[in-house]
């Protein structure tokens, strides 16, 4: 984060502070901004040298909050953000269930004036408004009383995992669970930095067409909607973003990359509770011609739709739990029909203590879409370890690009035949190695949950992590089985509340 960015994002959080007085959360603090960055932007569009007709209707534009103070400000704030929700489109993600947040005229009027008036947005460059933005979200991502943590992938490990995919100016990319968009600028950003002399084709391409989201939940559909047009991606009149269950059904377009993170430890029924008070279970299991298997995993079935937006030899990189690794059943059949039809070539296993929902044991599968075949595509599978004897925490040892950089080597995007692996009998500490086809599917329920490197902490107790590294892995694990007990019992028909 270079000064500028820095500065505008300290200048702009600092002012939360003043706000949680009155009750503003971070999360609602974000929101805000959102609705008068649009607002702002929108105008400073409409303005010379741009000209552009806006799309907000002149009653609820930008001049019109510069020109009202005190209540009469606060009543039609409250007015406008009402009658732009009702729009289609654009406005309508943005605006949609918007409600004024403030509590105190005079604040809202600083806001505006000192905050988000005191800059012209459309000549900041992408990168320094964009990061701007995303700082922003990554400090209410560090608040673990609004849940917006869940929402967050770890930036480094995002940029990681784009370096790996190396998307083309070309390509249109997707992520079916977007959340606040952290794959899909990164991915833009990619492109932009490897090739810098893209046509006018390209970068209207890049603008427009490129990319998509899909988001469940409406809040963090409006804030991923901004972070995408903060960075240059879409425009007032057009964001990429469709706000639904991705799962429903398939949207018939497919696409060259798919980056995801799927979200983690979602209940597999739905309480329902009916007129006399009795709660009954619903399970929310998806039945789709395209998928291979029927089950109420959310994972399980977001690997299968991710198969399905692939085109043929299009690329995934998908963050996914540890039970889709080895859970039986259903979870069984998807790894043998991923295999078979797609070449399945490496796995990253994620350390502990990268994400903000606790309990989370993760891993990246990477895997390529082919076509119909008799034999199967995946010829060997790459697993990097990360996790064995790798400790990371969110403050004081957070996860940083540079952890990466020996896994995203070994990778190598422009040349996957030339691997070689760090892994032998003369080098067991070796974090890569492949194992064929034939050994995956000898494995019990052909459990890709696979590792072979020693603890070093359960061999000499001189190399146990720090004593709160140990309690929070603890911990960690804890939580972990009881999400997986949960989905068990929600399998089972039984309610077990959290």
């Amino acid at each position: 984060m270079n000064t500028t960015t820095h500065s505008l994002v300290q200048k702009l959080w600092n002012y939360c502070n003043v706000l949680r007085d009155d009750g503003m959360s971070y999360g609602d603090y974000v929101e805000q901004l959102t609705y008068l960055l649009f607002l702002k932007m929108a105008d400073e569009r409409s303005q010379p040298p741009y000209n552009q007709p806006s799309i907000v209707p002149a009653a609820y534009a930008w001049p019109m909050l510069l020109a009202k103070d005190g209540d009469e400000l606060f009543d039609h704030y409250r007015h406008a953000l009402e009658r732009l929700g009702q729009e289609k489109g654009t406005l309508g993600l943005i605006f949609g269930k918007a409600q004024n947040k403030f509590q105190d005229p005079a604040k809202l009027r600083r806001v505006i004036v000192d905050l988000i008036g005191a800059e012209t947005w459309t000549i900041l460059g992408a990168d320094v408004k964009g990061d701007a933005y995303e700082g922003l979200l990554e400090k209410n991502a560090q608040d673990t009383k609004s849940g917006a943590g869940q929402y967050f992938t770890p930036r480094a490990l995002i940029q990681a995992m784009v370096d790996c995919i190396a998307p083309l100016p070309a390509e249109r990319i997707c992520d079916p669970a977007c959340g606040t968009g952290g794959f899909l600028f990164m991915a833009h950003t990619y492109i932009t930095d490897h090739n810098k002399s893209l046509t006018r084709d390209q970068l209207k391409h890049l603008k427009e067409k490129a990319f998509t989201g899909y988001e469940l939940v409406q809040a963090t559909a409006r804030v991923c909607a901004m972070n995408m047009m903060l960075h240059g991606i879409g425009s007032e009149k057009s964001v990429p973003v469709v706000v639904g269950d991705a799962l429903a059904v398939d949207p018939g377009e497919r696409f060259e990359v798919v980056l995801a993170n799927p979200p983690f430890g979602k209940k597999s029924s739905t309480v329902i509770v009916g007129d006399d008070g009795r709660t009954s279970t619903e399970k929310d299991t998806i039945e789709r011609d395209d998928f291979w298997a029927t089950t109420s995993n959310k994972q399980l079935n977001f690997v299968q739709h991710i198969k399905t937006l692939l085109t043929t030899h299009g690329r995934a990189a998908v963050v996914l739990p540890d039970n889709v690794l080895f859970e039986g059943g259903a979870g069984e059949t998807i790894r043998k029909k991923l295999l078979h039809e797609c070449d399945v070539h490496t796995l990253l296993r994620l350390p502990t203590g990268l994400f903000y929902a606790q309990g989370v044991k993760a891993n990246v599968l990477f895997f390529e879409k082919k076509g119909a075949s008799e034999t199967p595509w995946t010829k060997q599978l790459w697993i990097y370890d990360l996790r064995t004897n790798k400790h990371f925490t969110l403050k004081t040892n957070p996860l940083t690009r540079t952890d990466l950089n020996e896994f995203v080597a070994l990778y190598r995007a422009d040349s996957r035949p030339q691997r070689k692996a760090t892994w032998s009998p003369e080098t067991p500490d070796g974090r890569w190695r492949a194992y064929s086809y034939d050994e995956l599917v000898a494995r019990d329920k052909t459990s890709l949950d696979i590792f072979w490197l020693k603890d070093e902490s359960l061999a000499d107790s001189d190399n146990l992590p720090a004593p709160g590294v140990i309690a929070r892995e603890i911990v960690e694990d804890l939580q972990a089985a009881l999400a997986q007990f949960r989905l068990i019992a929600g399998d089972l028909g039984e309610v077990v509340e959290e």
